[in-house]
């Protein structure tokens, strides 16, 4: 991911994974926990790891969280397509998509270790 500007990009109208217009979030697809490590200052510049971010609903933001953890998402899941190729990310963005605005799902359960 290169040729990213130092700020994010501008905050759509709805969510960038469910599309529901929805209070948004700034999910880092490089997680900031992890912008001080070493491995991964190397890999990714400063703009690219504060730039490079989706605005989700909490809710598809809560469900990523749940399923993955950071050092996951920074080494596999850095971009929109990548979060929608993971089948339980996919089959939840797809039932959520349906939903009217304002409808918040049960808080998942925690992550599997």
């Amino acid at each position: 991911m290169t040729g990213h500007a130092l700020s994010p990009p501008p905050r759509p109208e709805g969510c960038q994974l469910c599309g529901r217009a929805a209070p948004l979030t700034r999910h880092h697809l490089i997680p900031r926990a992890l912008h001080g490590k070493a491995r991964y200052r190397r890999r990714f510049d400063r703009a690219e790891r504060l730039a490079s971010i989706l605005w989700l609903c909490h809710a598809c933001h809560r469900h990523i969280h749940a399923l993955l953890g950071e050092r996951e998402l920074a080494e596999h899941y850095r971009s929109r397509e990548a979060l929608l190729a993971h089948p339980e990310i996919r089959a939840f963005v797809e039932w959520l998509a349906t939903k009217p605005a304002g409808f918040q799902p049960k808080r998942p359960t925690r992550r599997r270790r």
